[in-house]
């Protein structure tokens, strides 16, 4: 059985994120996936001592995935950023994943330039350039592009703490390119030394656009996997956790995102407070607009005005908030709604026309009800718009043609 899409990945960093972490979890997660990492690695023309393997074992009594590279006689790669993308330039791999590789490189090759006041092209890895990162982000690129639907989110990343030994010498923990690619992630202390967050891990998280938090719509857990690092660690198991979610399984209705803009009025007259909020229902993108009464400041009457609008529109439904009312500032939160699959169709009643929306409700059947403003205009009195309206939503629904 295939398995399903997944709709979004959330990265626990309880131990911390390393490439081999990270491609570990994802496969631990989805065994079916190793296949695809094999298959670029294949396709790498990686020198015969240089071996990656997949297999399980335990940090902190948690069973889990490790992703290991053995190098065997293998003569170091050239370790300038251009030498990079020449090698994967060279290699007959996916277009998708060499772009991908590719990218997460110059991320790397970005930050460390900046770090060192240099350009791309005098960046050297060092301790990057060898085969075991190549791997890993290769193995990680994959992954990415055989996820192609998936959003991303990671929890706080452990800061560790001391110092590691680098090319250039000993430099703290995160080093200085590393924290350059983290910049706007979120941090926490957890008392573990040791270097926690590799640049691997964080060029990987920067070029996922990764979220610092799960996304707050009903999402499924549709599995879960570990990652584990190298070494133990004090009190907590090296390990990253991936969770996969998928969506929610099929409802009767479908979800659009929304803006909810709420704001008072004390200080503007009914009428006039009546004909600003009609103005706002015909904007473009406000899907509704209604009032309450409420006490407001030092006990005097107001009404609170709730506006709905397509978030795209926020901008220009707030300056017309505020040109067609005398509020001095508007709240703005961002949610979703679900509506039922509905339509409007026009029906024939008494020589009028008339629009009625008509909707499918979760048991399948079906609603209809008239547009209020179309039977105004006929004329009728209260029983006869009753009438009207019956005759046209039993024909909007087609369950006969009652008469007027």
């Amino acid at each position: 059985m295939p398995s399903e899409p997944v709709a979004h990945v959330h990265l626990d960093p309880v131990g911390g994120i390393a490439g081999d972490m990270f491609v570990a979890a994802l496969c631990h997660a989805r065994p079916e996936l190793r296949a695809s990492v094999e298959d670029a690695l294949a396709r790498a023309g990686l020198p015969e001592g240089v071996r990656a393997r997949f297999f399980e074992d335990r940090r902190g009594g948690i069973v889990g995935q490790r992703f290991a590279v053995a190098v065997e006689a293998a003569a170091p790669p050239a370790g300038s950023f251009s030498a990079v993308l020449a090698r994967l330039e060279a290699a007959p791999l996916d277009p998708a994943v060499r772009r991908r590789a590719a990218a997460i490189y110059r991320r790397l090759a970005e930050a460390e330039a900046a770090v060192h006041g240099t350009s791309l092209d005098a960046v050297h890895f060092h301790e990057l350039a060898d085969w075991d990162s190549f791997v890993d982000v290769l193995a990680a690129a994959t992954l990415i592009e055989a996820l192609p639907r998936a959003g991303w989110s990671v929890g706080p990343l452990p800061a560790g703490s001391g110092f590691v030994r680098t090319a250039h010498g000993w430099l703290p923990v995160p080093a200085p390119a590393t924290l350059r690619l983290l910049e706007g992630f979120a941090f926490c202390e957890d008392g573990i030394e040791g270097e926690r967050v590799t640049p691997t891990g964080a060029a990987i998280l920067a070029e996922l656009g990764a979220k610092p938090a799960p996304p707050p719509r009903p999402m499924r857990l549709s599995g879960s996997g570990h990652g584990l690092g190298a070494r133990e660690l004090a009190g907590k198991p090296n390990l990253l956790r991936a969770r996969l979610f998928a969506e929610p399984a099929a409802t009767a209705t479908t979800s659009e995102p929304l803006a909810v803009l709420r704001f008072e009025v004390d200080d503007q007259t009914a009428e006039d407070l009546a004909c600003g909020l009609e103005r706002l229902r015909a904007h473009d993108g406000v899907r509704d607009v209604c009032q309450w009464p409420v006490a407001g400041k030092k006990g005097r009457l107001a009404s609170a005005v709730q506006v709905v609008c397509a978030v795209e529109a926020v901008e220009a439904v707030v300056a017309a908030c505020l040109r067609e009312t005398t509020t001095l500032g508007v709240r703005v939160a961002l949610g979703e709604r679900r509506v039922l699959p509905r339509e409007t169709v026009a029906v024939e009643v008494a020589g009028r026309r008339v629009r009625v929306k008509r909707a499918r409700r979760p048991d399948g059947t079906m609603s209809a009800k008239a547009e209020l403003s179309d039977l105004a205009e006929s004329g009728a009195d209260a029983a006869g718009r009753a009438r009207l309206r019956r005759a046209a939503e039993a024909r909007a629904l087609g369950t006969g043609e009652e008469e007027p």
